[in-house]
């Protein structure tokens, strides 16, 4: 088996979370409460995540927040477009609610303001991602803006592999990008109900790092390797650590540049 180091790549970090520095802390401390670990940084904001994709000279990252309520819709969302403004490697996807009062409108300015996407946690916005509510979203962005969604948890019944099949047959024209290959925590549902769709790329963040290897090769095969992408989740894990643990797969040189990059430029056309 070839031996690669992420130095041999160009990388996209498709999942990265970042908060102002006011409230990065208390933030980053939340998101290691709700889930029940040790975050790998204690401190989710920008330039440590700088510091930290420097290690393997990320090219492009991904970027976002959560909205936990409707309030905080329009403040993120200038954050992270400040954010990119001030760090072109960044590619900014937005935050949106599924009861904010004007969900049109916002997508508007979202994309005026060159936002790439938008964000959705339902588990942390306590909404099922086949909801109502988050078909006010889709409905907005189909066709327009594609959407980073957080997939599965044993804990809650909000974000279940399931629930993104029956989006994906009511939103023909949704541009998907599922979190956690597709179920973070509940795989085996993923893999029953999920797989390679031409909408739908699976990034590996919060996956690769918590199944065994012949695990991850499997789903990663069973999406396609052309349909997954690279994500470290920042702060919760170290970008570094883990593009060095997706290397250790052993997967083909060209299978690795599609994985790293090509996938992503693809899907977002950037």
């Amino acid at each position: 088996m070839e031996h690669f180091t992420p130095q041999d790549f160009e990388i996209y970090d498709m999942h990265a979370h970042i908060f102002p520095h006011k409230i990065s802390e208390k933030a980053t401390e939340s998101i290691g409460k709700f889930y029940d670990i040790t975050m790998h940084y204690s401190i989710g904001e920008t330039e440590r995540l700088l510091a930290a994709e420097q290690q393997i000279h990320t090219a492009r990252m991904l970027v976002c927040s959560v909205a936990t309520t409707p309030k905080q819709v329009v403040s993120i969302n200038d954050f992270i477009s400040g954010e990119c403004a001030q760090h072109p490697e960044m590619i900014g996807f937005a935050a949106m609610h599924g009861d904010y009062e004007d969900i049109p409108g916002e997508v508007d300015r979202i994309i005026s303001m060159g936002l790439k996407g938008i964000k959705l946690h339902s588990d942390f916005q306590k909404t099922a991602l086949d909801s109502p509510a988050s078909y006010r979203i889709f409905e907005a962005i189909e066709g327009r803006l594609p959407v980073l969604v957080h997939m599965g948890d044993y804990r809650h019944d909000y974000s279940h592999p399931r629930m993104l099949a029956k989006v994906l047959k009511d939103f023909p024209k949704l541009k998907v990008l599922a979190s956690h290959l597709g179920g973070f925590a509940a795989w085996d549902e993923a893999e029953a109900v999920l797989k390679a769709h031409e909408n739908v790329r699976y990034d590996t963040s919060s996956a690769v790092c918590l199944m065994s290897p012949e695990r991850a090769v499997r789903l990663i095969r069973h999406y396609g390797v052309e349909n997954c992408i690279f994500g470290s989740d920042f702060p919760m894990w170290d970008p570094k650590a883990e593009a060095e643990r997706l290397l250790s797969l052993g997967f083909t040189f060209e299978d690795y540049k599609k994985i790293f990059s090509e996938n992503a430029k693809a899907f977002l056309g950037l």
